[in-house]
């Protein structure tokens, strides 16, 4: 039967499980991916588990998010990784190398392999035409362990891609319009895998823009082929032995399809204040921008500095503009500086940060209150810049940099200037100076903590009944940068869950933390509306909440990374199965699940009393024996130490 590549990613590392849409299977996974925001958690999890050696083919520690160091904690923790990669066999990338995923790119993808990441834009590998999905820490580092990881077999959509390119029309616009038609949730479940004539003008670093902002869809993971694209990425990065094709067989399917001619796409631009806010960029042209950031993940290619610069050679950024560039790894900056791109970029008027993910994850880099800031970032998520009330949009390089040039948001084709031709170099210098390799001896390494790290918390189980009052009520869309803010204040505690933990909806409601402690001890529930956790994969948005007490969200969907981090940590994730019941739930209503201990292992449905109301109502679980099993225990890490961890598929 004729597969095409997705199928063929899966069905090289099944373990268990059947690959029907729906059903929970179980994979091997190759290599995997930890920055610092997350992989701190990862590393403590990892000595909670007390294993000797990553037992990957692979695995790859980063430290890409937390590189300002105005204190001592983010300066603590990266010694503390760098002594965990030591200890357990794992790649380092030190501090300033690059952001995580053009960085691995660069190095370590290889076509046909799985990867497993604790960042949801691990997904851009698949550019390479690997498996490559973001997952809750504790998913990662049961990975480094030798453990499968297990997801939903999602469905399997193809987007075709014709046409070409136009004029001003980049990789951006591509994932901008795939946002513009399906919005965040659309990809909930899914995979995307990309074919057709369309993909011969796609680099693979053009190929990253699109696989990264897949998570912005809610998608499992976006796969490309490995073709004569990815050979030539493979082969200037000196690293051509590691190319093997990768295609669809003539005559595969898919479950759904999409069809995008390119030749049709106009610039595009997602408004404040979600990714999926897609309009054309003229709708919006003249509204007055005060900053302009290039860099980040979701456009790390040196294409994507280049074409900024060539766009500056003979223009100067506008007096009104601060013009952001974080180069997106020291090997990118390399480059730069010897084809001159950086030189044109300062002497125009750019503002030169270190290569990590700066502006992107708040560190650093927040805009003025009220005033626009244009990003190639992929999320504008509420306050995520580090600037409360912030107003950002998220644009191709091109609209970004003509918008520095004017001063105003500007579609690139209204510049009186012809369409710079960027050119691939054959060669790139190649830096691995700050990448080092896991040691061969590793008996006597001890683990670095400073003050600021504090060992995980030891949850309990899930007692008979649960219940507490409704200390927060959101509604759809909520992301985990608004359940766990991200930026210069908060993540330096990432290692420190009961300090973190007081920033839990300080983006909604900044008096949570004070009531959530005092039911720390009896419990209290979330309601949420659709695609809950939506965004980052960041454990602390579950981690946090379960700290303080949180024993149950009931929702009306949620999104999959923290959906499973919720099971992870034994927050019991349940869905109304009548939406209307939301309405009738309120901040502060006493709910109790008297039987839940009991049903949810009998069976899918829960009954939920609102003592308040005197009312009850049905809600369900969607979860495994084996997830059921991590709930009942009190967190994965229980389940494991009581040797509960290979309970059967379910």
């Amino acid at each position: 039967m004729p597969k095409n590549v997705t199928q063929k990613l899966i069905e090289r590392h099944l373990i268990g499980g059947e690959m029907r849409a729906g059903e929970e299977i179980a994979l091997k996974i190759d290599q995997t991916l930890t920055q610092d925001a997350t992989g701190t958690m990862v590393m403590l999890e990892l000595e909670a588990m007390e294993l000797d050696r990553a037992r990957t083919e692979i695995s790859v520690q980063y430290v890409d998010h937390n590189l300002l160091q105005t204190d001592f904690k983010n300066a603590d923790d990266h010694l503390f990784l760098q002594s965990a990669c030591r200890k357990f066999g794992i790649w380092f990338s030190r501090p300033g190398n690059g952001v995580s995923h053009p960085v691995h790119m660069e190095r370590f993808g290889k076509p046909g392999k799985t990867l497993l990441g604790s960042d949801s834009h691990t997904c851009a590998a698949g550019s390479l035409g690997m498996l490559a999905v973001g997952a809750g820490g504790l998913e990662v580092a049961m990975a480094i362990a030798g453990e499968p990881f297990y997801v939903k077999m999602p469905k399997i959509v193809g987007v075709k891609l014709t046409g070409e390119l136009p004029d001003w029309v980049s990789a951006k616009d591509v994932i901008l319009e795939m946002l513009r038609r399906l919005n965040v949730s659309g990809g909930v479940g899914k995979i995307f895998e990309y074919y057709g004539p369309g993909l011969d003008q796609l680099s693979a670093m053009d190929r990253h823009v699109i696989a990264n902002m897949g998570a912005e869809l809610g998608a499992t993971t976006s796969v490309f082929p490995s073709d004569s694209a990815v050979k030539v990425f493979l082969e200037s990065h000196k690293r051509g032995n590691d190319w093997t094709e990768l295609l669809a067989d003539e005559g595969s399917g898919y479950d759904e399809h999409i069809e995008i001619n390119l030749s049709e796409l106009v610039p595009l631009i997602a408004c404040p204040s979600s990714p999926g806010n897609v309009v054309p960029v003229t709708e919006v042209a003249g509204r007055k921008v005060y900053q302009c950031v290039i860099g980040s993940s979701a456009n790390p290619g040196l294409r994507d500095f280049g074409i900024v610069a060539l766009m500056l050679k003979d223009k100067q950024v506008s007096e009104d503009v601060s013009l952001d560039v974080n180069p997106t790894s020291r090997q990118i900056l390399e480059n730069m500086t010897r084809l001159g791109y950086l030189g044109t970029l300062i002497h125009q008027g750019a503002r030169i940060h270190q290569a990590g993910c700066g502006g992107c994850i708040g560190m650093g880099e927040a805009p003025a209150t009220d005033k626009i800031s244009l990003r190639t970032v992929p999320r504008n998520f509420p306050g995520r810049s580090g600037t409360r009330e912030d107003q950002v949009y998220l644009c191709s390089p091109e609209t970004a940099a003509a918008s520095a040039i004017t001063g105003v948001i500007t579609d690139p084709r209204m510049l009186e200037m012809p369409y710079p031709k960027f050119e691939e170099p054959k060669e790139y210098i190649v830096n691995i100076d700050a990448l080092a390799p896991p040691s061969d001896d590793n008996s006597k390494v001890e683990l670095v903590k400073g003050p600021n790290i504090a060992s995980l918390p030891d949850f309990d189980p899930l007692p008979q009944s649960i219940g507490g009052p409704v200390l927060i009520k959101v509604g759809d869309n909520i992301s985990t940068d608004e359940i766990m803010p991200a930026g210069a204040k908060v993540l330096p505690y990432r290692s420190n869950i009961p300090e973190i933990s007081k920033f839990t909806f300080y983006q909604v409601d900044d008096t949570y933390y004070d009531r959530a402690m005092q039911h720390q001890q009896t419990g209290s529930i979330i309601i949420g509306g659709k695609n809950y956790g939506q965004g980052s994969s960041r454990e602390h948005a579950a981690l946090a909440p379960r700290y303080l007490g949180v024993k149950a969200v009931i929702a009306k969907s949620f999104a999959r990374i923290h959906w499973q981090n919720l099971c992870n940590f034994g927050i019991l994730p349940l869905g109304f199965i009548d939406e209307q019941d939301y309405d009738l739930v309120d901040r502060n209503d006493i709910l109790e699940l008297f039987r839940a201990n009991e049903e949810i292992q009998k069976g899918y449905q829960v009954t939920v009393v609102n003592k308040t109301k005197d009312k009850s109502f049905q809600v369900e679980h969607k979860m495994t024996r084996r997830q059921v099993q991590m709930i009942l225990d009190g967190s994965v890490i229980r389940m494991c130490r009581s040797c509960k961890g290979s309970v059967e598929l379910a």
